[in-house]
């Protein structure tokens, strides 16, 4: 999948998630935020200006949340990002509002409605992690210009071919048919177990 096929899923398939901010003497703080709507870069959402919330993100700039679809741990599919935000105001609350109508439920009235203000995260970073699929599949993805990088584990020139880290991974994601062997990172758990149990040091985390 695109960078916009993700944060597609995040708005409509999803649209409830855990948004985590830092307050003022940098301990985490967390609320229940919908994502209202995407385009191929970013993510829009609104808040009411009198909220702790409002002022964590004004201070900070910045937030990181989780959303997660499925009836249990193991048909679930969860995405994470984190990223940059900013306000832009209060001019693109009734297009929000026409797109997710239970918000008249919560804000009746036009003189109501004037207590929000919406943010985009318009540059950031994130992750796949689907746990339904066998096995399972995780993917990186970045938007509004950052840059990509590779992350987990990774096996060195130094592998032997013992086979170590094959015994003990727990999605089979360990390729044999080469030395170095390699690691599947569209399936790797990032459990370290491979890093572990290698007698040579060959397994590196990135």
């Amino acid at each position: 999948m695109e960078t916009k096929d993700y944060l597609n899923y995040v708005v409509h398939e999803i649209h409830r998630t855990i948004v985590a901010t830092v307050d003022d003497e940098g301990l985490p703080v967390t609320a229940a935020i919908d994502m209202m709507d995407r385009d191929d870069n970013s993510l829009y959402f609104l808040t009411a200006k009198g909220k702790g919330f409002y002022d964590r993100l004004i201070k900070r700039g910045f937030l990181a949340f989780t959303a997660m679809k499925g009836e249990d741990t193991m048909s679930s599919v969860a995405v994470s990002i984190r990223g940059k935000v900013r306000e832009l105001g209060y001019d693109r609350i009734p297009k929000l509002f026409e797109k997710n109508p239970y918000m008249h439920q919560i804000y009746p009235t036009e003189e109501s409605m004037k207590a929000l203000t919406v943010f985009q995260i318009f540059e950031g970073s994130g992750e796949w992690f689907d746990l339904s699929r066998k096995p399972i599949e995780r993917a990186s993805f970045t938007f509004g210009g950052v840059e990509r990088k590779t992350k987990g584990y990774f096996i060195t020139d130094r592998c032997i071919g013992c086979g170590s880290c094959v015994a003990v991974c727990p999605q089979d994601c360990i390729r044999q048919d080469r030395i170095p062997f390699l690691i599947g990172r569209e399936h790797c758990l990032h459990c370290g177990n491979c890093m572990t149990a290698c007698p040579v040091g060959a397994v590196e985390k990135q």
